[in-house]
């Protein structure tokens, strides 16, 4: 089944870019390619990825692309349908006004996720600490770190010498490596026994680096809502509501300016990469079903305004992506997660005449135990379509900071 952007809900163009960068040369290795194939292959990979990001400042459908894979292996589970329950460290995250549910101490959180069968790496580690007293007005502050990249690049840039022998010793690696520090401030507004409503913000420092070819610098605001009864909670979370920026700059030495010019490549200039908004709206509804075990349901919509994507509701200007996830708890100890989202169309299996299409979807698993103070989540998904799946496993850890109380 051939679907439009499979993975471009997860990945930016970039990111992608490097990604077919080292599976072609795992590809090389494997199969012997010519010198000549090699200096190529690594010339029109590395401009094809300058390029991408190259021009005057201008909006991007896939920008920042990194800052949409998820935090924390509960949300991944339930198909990123968060912004309405969460509730812990990964907030900061998902949705700020969340972290005024971190009371009374701190919280640790931690993800580690590997892609493409560890050719690209994704972390995540965030803290959550409240302020002053939780018994009058709920103030919690976050701090969030993400890092997505994809390491050991071969560059065979300089692999042929002036004279013509190859040297394989010039041969060296670089990252392309996506940063963001979230810093997050979540507040009630105005609480009791019955309810709660919390509003939060984000401002992200955002850096990312082709290797020594290329850097930037970016940063953005996020604004959010979060209301909550004892069954039903609504969320409300307004991502790069600013507008988000990454200026980029670029860097190269006389000697890659030379091999760009002898292979007809253009020299990318400064530019700037721009973000635009989004809203993101969730509901959920727990309920308990015995004395034991507890059902929560939640749905995201998330709103995008830069034309028509290919999602479950594509328009001009607007488009939804829907995404709904279920959690199953027992005693509070031990949980189950389902998860479905990235609604898409594609071409039928089968068809030649490339018309027929079909809608489908990102379907999610995973389990979770907390005893005491730490809790250990796993998440399965799958990051394309059911036909051509490629899944990953991802861990995280949740640990609830208490101080030992002195006898």
């Amino acid at each position: 089944m051939i679907v439009e952007n499979d993975v471009n809900v997860l990945f930016s163009n970039e990111i992608k870019i490097n990604l077919k960068l080292k599976l072609f040369f795992l590809k090389k290795n494997r199969n012997q390619l010519s010198v000549l194939d090699s200096v190529h292959g690594v010339i029109l990979v590395i401009i094809s990825m300058l390029f991408a990001i190259t021009g005057s400042a201008q909006f991007r459908k896939y920008s920042n692309e990194f800052l949409n894979i998820g935090a924390g292996a509960r949300g991944l589970a339930m198909g990123g349908a968060q912004v309405a329950s969460v509730g812990d460290a990964t907030s900061g995250y998902w949705n700020p006004a969340g972290l005024t549910e971190v009371k009374n101490h701190p919280m640790l959180s931690m993800m580690h996720a590997e892609y493409f069968a560890g050719i690209g790496k994704y972390d995540y580690a965030s803290l959550a600490m409240p302020l002053g007293d939780p018994s009058s007005t709920a103030r919690t502050i976050g701090f969030s770190l993400m890092r997505f990249a994809v390491d050991d690049i071969p560059n065979t840039l300089y692999l042929v010498e002036p004279d013509g022998t190859v040297n394989y010793n010039n041969i060296r690696s670089f990252s392309s490596a996506d940063y963001a520090l979230l810093i997050s401030y979540g507040q009630v507004i105005f609480g009791d026994e019955e309810r709660t409503f919390s509003f939060g913000t984000n401002a992200k420092v955002i850096h990312r680096n082709v290797g020594s070819f290329a850097k930037a610098w970016g940063f953005g605001l996020d604004a959010s809502l979060q209301y909550h009864t004892k069954s039903l909670s609504l969320g409300l979370v307004a991502r790069d509501v600013t507008t988000t920026f990454n200026a980029w700059n670029f860097n190269f030495t006389d000697r890659e300016k030379q091999v760009l010019y002898l292979t007809n490549n253009q020299i990318p200039i400064k530019s700037t990469e721009m973000t635009a908004p989004r809203l993101i709206l969730g509901v959920s509804y727990s309920k308990a079903i015995s004395d034991n075990l507890k059902l929560l349901g939640e749905v995201n919509m998330d709103f995008t305004f830069d034309g028509k994507r290919n999602v479950l509701i594509s328009a001009t200007p607007v488009s939804i992506d829907p995404r709904v996830g279920f959690e199953l708890g027992y005693k509070e100890i031990i949980f189950g997660r389902l998860g479905v989202y990235n609604f898409q169309q594609g071409l039928k299996d089968g068809d030649t005449s490339n018309i027929k299409k079909v809608w489908i979807y990102q379907p999610s698993a995973g389990v979770g135990f907390k005893i005491k103070k730490v809790e250990i989540d796993y998440a399965f998904t799958n990051l394309a379509n059911q036909s051509n799946p490629l899944y990953t496993h991802i861990f995280s850890l949740k640990l609830n900071l208490i101080k030992k109380e002195n006898r």
